[in-house]
Order: structure tokens, then sequence, then C-alpha cells
């Protein structure tokens, strides 16, 4: 279950003030339907973290050797350091168009914008070290409804009351000791 856990604590923290969660809250806002939003956050993350462990995971299957191993501690060492960047959604992906039904439009701009996002980048490189799809896609899906459901339903009064610059130092805490971690395993 460590993969389970692990991927939910540190999708969780790194999703505080994360642009997916600015989206969640602009989606809260402008539709007022929570429960459709939820869906679709829900089987956008499902997909993209699935496919993201996947990914992982046939990388360092392919690639294990020490070196790949120390270029996955690392990563979890500069996935550290990106998070405690806050991030902004820009103007254009800040604009929702709203041609189909609420649900349809969630899923999509969720997996759009997760593409190539730090909690995407972290989810494969939790694949990769856990080797476990399902429990890694099942945690970090998991830690974005930890994170997103709030978002949805408190809106702009979370982000308000939520100190966001020290959650970001918590989920870069938590990646810097998981790429410590790995690194002290590889010296052992």
């Amino acid at each position: 279950m460590e993969p389970f856990f692990a991927s939910a604590a540190v999708v969780a923290f790194a999703e505080i003030g994360d642009k997916t969660m600015l989206l969640a809250i602009l989606l809260a806002t402008r539709f007022r339907a929570p429960l459709p939003i939820i869906f679709g956050i829900l089987s956008a993350t499902l997909l993209n973290h699935a496919l993201a462990a996947f990914a992982g995971q046939q990388v360092a299957g392919l690639l294990d050797a020490p070196w790949f191993r120390w270029a996955v501690a690392l990563g979890f060492v500069a996935m550290a350091l990106w998070t405690l960047v806050p991030d902004k959604i820009d103007e254009e992906e800040g604009r929702v168009s709203h041609k189909g039904s609420i649900f349809l439009t969630t899923a999509i701009a969720f997996f759009l914008v997760e593409m190539g996002d730090k909690t995407q980048v972290a989810t494969v490189a939790l694949g990769a070290q856990y080797q476990a799809v399902l429990l890694v896609a099942a945690g970090t899906t998991l830690g974005m409804m930890i994170a997103n459901v709030p978002a949805v339903y408190l809106g702009e009064e979370l982000v308000r009351r939520v100190p966001l610059a020290a959650m970001r130092r918590i989920a870069a805490g938590l990646f810097l000791a998981l790429g410590l971690w790995q690194i002290w395993g590889l010296q052992v």
C-alpha cells in the first residue's frame, strides 16, 4: 500500500495552488454545478494518471540501470524545487468555453491542462519508482480529488484561507524526502 499512500500524499500537497486547482475554482465559479465538475475531474485524472504511471513503469522497466534510478531520484529533487514556484492560469488557459456538457467541458479541460503538469510528471516518476501502475494511478487520483473537491465546493474562499505558500513548501518537502530516500537506497 506504500505506492498508494505515498502517491496520494505527494499529489494532494503538490496540487495545492497548482493550475489545475485554479481551473477547478474557475469552473466552479463559472458553472456552479459541483457534481459534474467533480466527476469530470475524476475521469480526466484517472485516464491521465493511469497513462502517466504506465509510462513511468515502462520506462523504468526498459531502463533498469543505476543511472536511471539516479535520474528518478534527482527528478524528485527537481520536483521539490519546481513545486516551490507558484502556478498561475494564464489568460488563454483561463478561458473556458461551454460547448457541451459541464462534465465533458471539465474532463477535456482537466486532461489537457494536466499534460506536462508537475503532478503528471510526479505520477510518471512514482510509476517508475514503484512499478505499480494501478496503485500509483489510484493514489495520485485520490490526491487530486483531495485537493480539488474542496476547491470546487469552496472556490475562492478556500484560496483566501489556505496559505498556499506553506502548502507548496510541504509538497516540496515530500518530493525532496522521496528523492533523498531514493538516493539513500542507491547508496546502501
